[in-house]
């Protein structure tokens, strides 16, 4: 649904999952850290609210959008964490750089996500302005970094619960 009818912060807190036992990755891109780093620091209090301590929570940082790609792969490989929220923001510019950034970023978080064995939550911001990034972090249309933090939570209870079934990935 678009942004324009869904505020992003806005979830019921009754249908989140016990968060015990979960553990966290978040890779923040360092690249429009004013709004990567409200996106990340909302994240982080949504999986507190709900029960997730700081010893579950590994942050790492890369230096923009285009790394998160590694920097995801690499945190699901080397680190023991559920789930992984890659949070990013590219901002249109003069040049096609904005379509290729995001569609690479897209692309690669979408074959981890298929490939992998823990979710790696989407959470790139792809503005037009400025205006928009601060919109969606923390402006009039919530926090991109809440709504992903309830996915994460989400994921790793589908997860918790498919393996629990017998189920394979």
């Amino acid at each position: 649904m678009a942004t324009a009818f869904h505020h992003l912060s806005d979830y019921d807190p009754a249908t989140i999952p016990s968060t015990k036992g979960m553990r966290f990755g978040i890779v923040v891109a360092d690249w429009n850290d004013r709004y990567t780093y409200a996106m990340a620091e909302a994240a982080i209090e949504t999986l507190k609210t709900h029960g997730v301590t700081d010893e579950d929570i590994e942050v790492k940082h890369v230096p923009g959008s285009f790394e998160l790609v590694y920097g995801a792969a690499w945190m699901s490989r080397n680190m023991s964490v559920d789930a992984i929220i890659a949070i990013g923001c590219v901002i249109r510019g003069d040049t096609p750089h904005f379509d290729y950034i995001c569609q690479g970023t897209t692309q690669g978080l979408a074959e981890l996500n298929a490939k992998g064995g823990i979710p790696v939550i989407y959470g790139l911001l792809t503005c037009n302005t400025p205006e928009q990034a601060e919109a969606r972090t923390g402006g009039v249309l919530g926090n991109k970094g809440t709504e992903c933090a309830v996915t994460a939570i989400k994921m790793v209870a589908y997860n918790h619960k498919r393996r629990a079934d017998g189920l394979p990935f």
